[in-house]
């Protein structure tokens, strides 16, 4: 069992990892196929159970038929979610996001936002109101999440996303606080969670997923993010989204340690680790354990058994189906067709 600062209790170091599925309704609301795939998982034995990235304005939608969290019209189906979720004695989390340059305009029908005008992406920056009532946005969902009986969230600050641009001096190039130093580039992140905490109390589960590659990011850079949220103690978990738990940096400056070790060498004092990428089998599983990682934050394996963690504290040898898949075989793990037809796009997983 983990206990976070918040003083919710996890019933095992299992977490289902937030996972684009392209599943709900394009207007944002839960469907059927989105409820029973991520059910399914807490009653697989899943310890934390996180949703898709939901996004927090109708302007930040990053995918088709993506979950949003950004109305209150939309709290019914998460109070439904999260309430099945819990049955299972998982904790349920929702993961807050906003896709800012990557949200394609054809999804909303405008032009895309980020902290800077970028050409390549077709994007405008946004100005310092906006900034301020995206911050506000990310809080307001976060208070929404709550009323609908979410044990916590995870705020989505990597995989390029708005956050991630904001920390990144490759696409931030502003020349307010918001901008320029590292400082300044994290003011934003900051600013979200210093709200989510205020409004939502002491005992509000609160997580930030980070990546230290790709994008502009920095893995020294990231790092200091990381010290100074554990020192805030605002923050319950990082999630430190490596692509590959097993791989060297790609930034050879960085080379003296693999990529995980820079980050389970800090010191996270009470706050707890978590972290993902190509964590497939038991023996992996148990590899990132020993490495000093509170819980592993699971995807692919997940998609292809929901009942891995159990499958996994039976058997610790457990190695998954290999892929591809069958159709067939996916739907009896509870993925809807639109999931199903997402996945094909992944090389060689679904069979055809």
């Amino acid at each position: 069992m983990i206990k976070f600062p918040c003083g919710a209790t996890m019933k095992n170091r299992f977490g289902l990892a937030p996972m684009t599925n392209c599943q709900s309704h394009e207007d944002g609301s839960l469907s059927d196929d989105e409820f029973n795939w991520l059910v399914k998982r807490a009653e697989g034995g899943f310890g934390l159970t996180m949703t898709c990235a939901s996004h927090v304005q109708a302007i930040g939608k990053g995918f088709p038929s993506q979950l949003g969290i950004f109305s209150d019209e939309l709290m019914d189906g998460h109070k439904r979610l999260a309430a099945a979720i819990k049955e299972h004695g998982s904790l349920a989390v929702i993961q807050l996001h906003h896709a800012g340059l990557r949200s394609p305009k054809e999804l909303i029908g405008q032009t895309p936002v980020s902290p800077s005008a970028n050409e390549k992406h077709g994007s405008r920056a946004l100005s310092l109101e906006e900034v301020h009532q995206l911050r506000d946005d990310f809080i307001a969902a976060a208070v929404r999440s709550q009323k609908c009986g979410y044990d916590g969230i995870e705020v989505h600050g990597a995989h390029g996303y708005i956050i991630c641009q904001f920390l990144s001096s490759q696409y931030n190039q502003r020349t307010d606080e918001y901008g320029g130093s590292l400082e300044n580039r994290s003011r934003l992140l900051f600013e979200i969670l210093d709200g989510i905490r205020r409004e939502c109390g002491a005992e509000f589960l609160l997580g930030v997923r980070l990546s230290p590659e790709r994008f502009g990011m920095d893995i020294q850079e990231i790092k200091d993010v990381c010290n100074r949220l554990i020192a805030d103690s605002k923050t319950d978990f990082l999630d430190i989204s490596l692509w590959d738990c097993f791989k060297d940096p790609e930034d050879e400056q960085y080379n003296d340690k693999s990529l995980l070790e820079h980050f389970t060498s800090l010191d996270y004092k009470n706050v707890k680790l978590t972290v993902a990428g190509k964590i497939r089998t038991g023996h992996e599983v148990q590899k990132i354990l020993d490495a000093g990682v509170d819980f592993v934050s699971i995807g692919r394996s997940a998609i292809l058994h929901h009942d891995f963690p159990k499958l996994v504290m039976e058997n610790p040898d457990f190695e998954p189906v290999s892929n591809p898949v069958s159709r067939e075989h996916l739907r009896k793990e509870g993925l809807g067709e639109k999931f199903i037809d997402y996945m094909s796009g992944w090389p060689e997983f679904v069979a055809d």
